[in-house]
């Protein structure tokens, strides 16, 4: 999973406005991490939006929140646990990563189903990417979850310095395929992320808990 590759580029090209697809991971091609969140928020005393402002900050803009500088690679997870453990500390409960991590490990496996989509789009002739925000110590594992050589390039917010809903992450992601905004579709589990998509010009489709709709929405859009 790496940079488009030249063997990727000798695919005969879909017919049709689109020439792209790109995936988010988590929420996407794995169940919502945050359906762990309502035990944990139990656990410790408070609500689940509560803390999940706590520890992850607004989804819906890109600022200095520790899970925002962690996801953009400027801190170390360690920064950031010190970081959300004081806000929430401010708030009156504990807020500690580590324990959010555990929580959301159990949110189930690699849905198989995506897997097939992204595997018959190549077929197809559309270029494929992965597009998430995600943590530079968490790499190597999340990476291993998927087969190798699905997508013609991912783009790790960790690495590149930037994070959705950032629209330059978006068009990042198009240039490292070899396409225009305009001729990609990008599937995300966030609506705040569905509209920094929208922002740069790419068409979105929301991921529900079921994702099926989100596959027929992508057929029916891959088929105009």
């Amino acid at each position: 999973m790496s940079k488009a590759s030249d063997t990727s580029s000798s695919r005969s090209a879909a017919p049709g406005r689109f020439r792209g697809v790109l995936f988010d991971y988590g929420g996407v091609f794995t169940p919502s991490p945050f359906s762990a969140v309502a035990a944990l928020a139990a656990e410790i005393g408070t609500e689940s939006d509560l803390l999940v402002e706590v520890v992850f900050g607004s989804y819906e803009d890109d600022t200095d929140h520790p899970w925002h500088r962690l996801e953009r690679g400027e801190i170390t997870v360690q920064d950031a646990r010190t970081g959300v453990q004081e806000l929430g500390a401010a708030r009156g409960f504990e807020a500690d990563l580590f324990k959010f991590f555990a929580a959301m490990g159990g949110s189930g496996g690699i849905r198989q189903d995506l897997v097939a989509c992204v595997r018959g789009l190549r077929e197809m002739g559309l270029r494929t990417g992965l597009l998430t925000n995600n943590v530079a110590e968490f790499r190597e594992y999340w990476r291993k979850s998927l087969p190798e050589g699905i997508f013609d390039d991912v783009v790790d917010s960790s690495e590149v310095g930037l994070r959705k809903p950032d629209p330059r992450i978006f068009a990042l992601a198009c240039e490292r395929l070899g396409i225009e905004p305009h001729q990609a579709i990008f599937l995300d589990d966030h609506p705040g992320n569905i509209r920094g998509a929208r922002a740069a010009g790419l068409e979105a489709v929301l991921v529900e808990e079921d994702p099926s709709g989100a596959l027929r929405e992508l057929e029916r859009l891959l088929a105009r």
